[in-house]
C-alpha cells in the first residue's frame, strides 16, 4: 500500500506525537502526518488537504471531536474517508454517539501499537 496522508486532532501536541508514533509502529505507512489542535482547525485542513484517516479525540477545547466529526460529514470535508475517535470516555455514550455521527471506531486512552494496528489497519487497506 501507498504512503496515507493522516490527520490528527488534539488538544495536546504530544498525544499527537504519540498517535502519529503509535501509527508508525503499527507499520502504517505514513506519507504526511497532518496536526489540528481542535475541531475547528481540522476543518480548516480538510478544506485544503486529502487525508485518507482521521483521528480525533473527543474533548477538545473550541470544538469537540463530536461536533467536528458532525461538521465533517455535514460538510462533506474527506468523504468516504474513516474517522477513528480517540478516547478516555469511561462512558459508552460519547462513543455510541460518534458511531452514530459516522466513526468507524474509537481507541481508548491509554492505547498500544497493537490496539491502533487493530482498529486502524483495515480501516485503511479497504479505502
Amino acid at each position: 500500500m501507498a504512503g496515507i496522508d493522516v490527520l490528527i486532532v488534539d488538544d495536546s501536541s504530544v498525544m499527537r506525537k504519540i498517535v502519529e508514533r503509535a501509527l508508525r509502529q503499527a507499520d502504517l505507512d505514513l506519507d504526511t502526518v497532518y496536526e489540528a489542535g481542535n475541531g475547528v482547525e481540522g476543518l480548516d485542513l480538510l478544506s485544503t488537504k486529502r487525508v485518507h484517516l482521521v483521528l480525533s479525540d473527543i474533548n477538545m477545547p473550541s470544538m469537540d471531536g463530536l461536533e467536528f466529526l458532525r461538521q465533517m460529514r455535514s460538510r462533506n470535508l474527506a468523504p468516504g474517508v474513516p474517522v477513528v475517535m480517540i478516547t478516555t470516555e469511561s462512558s459508552e455514550e460519547h462513543v455510541k454517539q460518534a458511531i452514530q455521527d459516522g466513526a468507524q471506531g474509537y481507541i481508548r486512552k491509554p492505547f498500544t501499537p497493537e490496539q491502533v494496528k487493530e482498529r486502524v489497519l483495515p480501516l485503511v487497506t479497504r479505502s
